[in-house]
């Protein structure tokens, strides 16, 4: 039997297609206040309907916090991260920033977006525009107007939209038989670099407290908390009092522009990740595991020894000094990774005296110096307050390794 395809299957679930079951809008109270009194948009025209929308500019060097909007610097080692080349050698105006707010966090076909902030870079501003629908059977129309809007552009910058923005994006276009306008675009999700970068020092990783806590951006009272949104707009629709959306216009309008503004902040650090600006050891240390992980050995061993000169929590301060011992070893630096083997030692830390009687037994060949390490990594090991099944572990790797070197000694 042939593969379906995902519109039968939906189609075998009950889902429907198109507008034609949808309710036409019900009018609002007499006392209700439109959107347009709230904020001052406009209409746009499509050929499935009229959408509301609300359009800002931004001057390029405008500020979010400490960081402006434009120019990010060269992409090529973000294109690396996101392993996907094409984010390196796109022109800015290619790029749109996207965040949506939605009925629901759950996803489905149950959950659609009823606002869209989108933005891009055209000649000396950024352009930000939010797309609304004011009843859901409003929403071919905003989607046929998202689908122009990003016409031009072949990335996607996000921030958790392939997770969920993008997906739910897509299955709402599907559901209305129309192709995704984004489906061959290049994507950029800032959610995840941002854990890699600051999960060590923040405490979270929220997009609007890293514009409080690394961009020094802050919201004026207008903003409303996400959590409270999707319930914004079902009092809407309920009443038709749009009063209360003007802090989620403002809302989802600050998330677009820290998406510009955190793609701004992150280029720079990752194409200058040396620069003295970079004041926490602990980011130092954090880019450095980056370009360890993108096979940038040399970025990252000086990354380690900046970061080590730079105040550290102790923890993190010896978990560097291992990583970069092991990466100096990778790079063949033997030399550099025993004097950091030894500087870890004395301070009694395991995995150095066992890194020492291997590079005393198999790289200078002193049999006798690597029993030593052997010997004093057993004793510290009997020192260690640690669950009897790592204990057993450890010795019984020293004991046959003892047992060896005693042979080779000739003890």
């Amino acid at each position: 039997m042939p593969a379906r395809s995902l519109a039968e299957k939906l189609k075998s679930l009950g889902v429907k297609f198109g507008t034609s079951d949808l309710l036409p809008p019900q009018p609002k109270p007499k006392t209700s206040v439109p959107i347009e009194e709230v904020v001052d948009g406009r209409y746009i025209a499509t050929p499935q309907g009229d959408t509301f929308v609300y359009e800002n500019h931004y001057p390029l060097d405008y500020h979010h916090g400490i960081v402006p909007l434009c120019p990010p610097a060269p992409l090529h080692t973000l294109a690396q991260w996101a392993n996907d080349m094409r984010l390196a050698n796109l022109p800015l105006e290619a790029f749109a920033f996207l965040d949506t707010e939605t009925s629901g966090l759950a996803g489905g076909t149950g959950t659609y977006a009823f606002m869209v902030g989108v933005g891009r870079f055209e000649g000396e501003t950024f352009r930000l525009v939010q797309f609304f629908m004011r009843d859901p059977s409003e929403e071919a129309a905003l989607l046929e107007a998202l689908a122009d809007f990003l016409a031009p552009c072949k990335a996607l910058v996000t921030f958790n939209g392939k997770a969920f923005d993008a997906p739910l994006l897509a299955a709402r276009y599907t559901l209305h038989a129309t192709p995704s306008p984004f489906a061959d675009f290049a994507h950029l999700d800032l959610l995840p670099l941002a854990r890699r970068r600051w999960r060590d020092r923040l405490p979270s990783r929220a997009l609007k407290y890293l514009e409080e806590n690394v961009l020094n951006a802050s919201r004026t009272v207008e903003e409303v908390p996400g959590y409270e949104i999707p319930y914004l707009y079902f009092d809407y629709l309920r009443s038709g009092d749009a009063t209360p959306l003007k802090g989620v216009f403002y809302h989802n309008a600050m998330d677009v522009v820290a998406l510009a503004a955190m793609l701004n902040h992150t280029s720079h650090m990752l194409a200058d990740p040396l620069h003295e600006s970079i004041e926490h050891g602990l980011d130092r240390i954090a880019l450095a595991k980056l370009f360890e992980d993108l096979g940038k050995w040399d970025e990252a061993a000086r990354l380690y020894e900046r970061g080590l000169e730079q105040q550290l929590p102790e923890t993190d301060f010896w978990q560097a000094v291992k990583r970069l011992s092991l990466l100096q070893r990778r790079r063949g630096d033997l030399s550099e990774a025993a004097r950091l083997w030894e500087k870890a030692a004395a301070e009694g830390h395991v995995y150095a005296h066992i890194e020492l009687a291997k590079y005393y037994e198999h790289r200078l060949r002193d049999h006798a110096a690597a029993l030593e390490w052997t010997r004093k990594a057993m004793e510290r090991v009997g020192e260690l307050d640690i669950p009897r099944y790592e204990y057993d572990h450890w010795i019984a790797e020293l004991e046959y390794r003892r047992k060896r070197l005693e042979g080779k000694a000739g003890k």
